[in-house]
């Protein structure tokens, strides 16, 4: 997959003159992106094209232009982008209500390590978490971690095939649930795998 350089970024004004139409288009790109593993953990697969929006909305909060700054943001954001041979996410852990949160980040601590994927006929593939930093102690986990599922090139050509299903879950003592991919999501994560 390409990573993106300054030549895919627009300057603040450009930005600010498309912004409104860009967003909505990423918004709606978004949604097949997107696998709720039960009622608290959901998981957002990173692509090229969010990672422009991510980029985008930072350097306009930031108001940056200046060339050293882009290029650490495109150096903190292109990791997360696929490499045609895995899947990238990030993973949200959300409760609405702060002290149930705050118990339940006590209880999931590692569960960013224990959250699979499996493609149809093969072994569940563990995430590899938070290659930037630690985002857990020995007294809670973050609610926000970043996730990588390295595929099989078997498993990369058994995804690319249109019968094949895929199951996503968690396995950690205070959290464990399995689903099967919903169609919309597993053809978008389809495009993240490189056909060669």
């Amino acid at each position: 997959m390409n990573k993106l350089t300054r030549d895919d970024l627009l300057s603040l004004e450009a930005y600010a003159d498309c912004r409104d139409n860009f967003r909505r288009e990423v918004m709606a790109h978004k949604t097949n992106r997107q696998v709720k593993l039960g009622n608290h953990i959901r998981l957002l697969f990173e692509d090229r094209l969010t990672m422009q929006y991510q980029i985008q909305e930072m350097l306009r909060a930031e108001r940056i232009f200046e060339a050293d700054a882009i290029q650490e943001e495109l150096d903190t954001y292109n990791p997360l982008i696929p490499d045609g041979g895995n899947w990238k996410a990030t993973m949200l852990i959300e409760y609405d209500d702060v002290e149930q949160r705050r118990q339940a980040l006590a209880e999931l601590i590692g569960v960013e390590r224990k959250v699979w994927v499996r493609v149809n006929g093969y072994e569940p593939v563990y995430a590899i978490a938070d290659e930037d930093l630690e985002r857990d102690n020995e007294e809670k986990t973050s609610s926000v971690h970043f996730l990588r599922f390295e595929l099989t090139p078997e498993m990369q050509r058994s995804v690319l095939n249109i019968k094949t299903g895929v199951k996503m879950g968690v396995d950690h003592p205070q959290y464990s649930v399995e689903m099967a991919v919903p169609e919309g999501s597993r053809s978008a994560l389809m495009q993240d795998i490189d056909e060669s």
